[in-house]
């Protein structure tokens, strides 16, 4: 059963991940201060007044039990790279998504997003015994539709008309993927271990 309560902390040796705390704030503002990172979010976090608001909002989240933001912090470079959040969450149909994610431009390509994934999918089919994991993200998100369908999950549909199109001239679509625990256990686990970088 999944706790917003609990502090729950995920690591490896590359990766760490930990509960949103106003102490990291600092360091994730330098990473978050760039356009490139925001083009494609609802919330906008560019920028000190905007990143104020947008912290405040993902720790208040928490405190209504709707969403659990991580802070990730690279073992590697001894510093925080972004955010992640786990949300929708429903114990007794066992399912939650996975989103919100972002990393810091140094950091993107650099296999911790595929360490983070592995260390939350793990933590939640295996310790949480949950069944599905969802996900989303904007049809003009190709860059991150590409990266969730390279650790294993699955497109299934699409919510049209959803949000404003990147140019702001139309509306475009948000795609619907998924992870199941018996895709996890039945191969995407060990395939997923086998292409992280260390």
């Amino acid at each position: 059963m999944f706790n917003f309560e609990e502090d729950y902390v995920l690591e490896n040796e590359v990766v760490r991940l930990v509960p949103l705390a106003t102490p990291q704030k600092e360091q994730l503002f330098l990473e978050a201060n760039e356009p490139a990172i925001w083009v494609y979010f609802l919330e906008n976090g560019l920028g000190p007044e905007r990143f104020d608001t947008y912290f405040a909002h993902a720790l208040q989240q928490r405190q209504q039990q709707l969403e659990y933001p991580f802070a990730i912090f690279d073992r590697r470079q001894q510093r925080f790279a972004g955010m992640t959040r786990i949300y929708a969450v429903d114990n007794k149909l066992e399912i939650l998504k996975i989103g919100h994610t972002w990393l810091g431009i140094e950091f993107q390509g650099t296999g911790l997003n595929r360490h983070c994934k592995y260390l939350l999918f793990d933590w939640v089919f295996g310790s949480l015994n949950f069944k599905r994991i969802g996900f989303g993200a904007s049809a003009e998100n190709q860059r991150s539709l590409r990266a969730m369908k390279a650790v294993g999950c699955q497109e299934e549909g699409r919510l049209r008309s959803f949000m404003p199109n990147m140019a702001g001239t139309a509306r475009t679509d948000i795609v619907l993927l998924s992870l199941l625990q018996e895709e996890w256990l039945n191969g995407q686990r060990s395939r997923l271990k086998a292409s992280l970088k260390l």
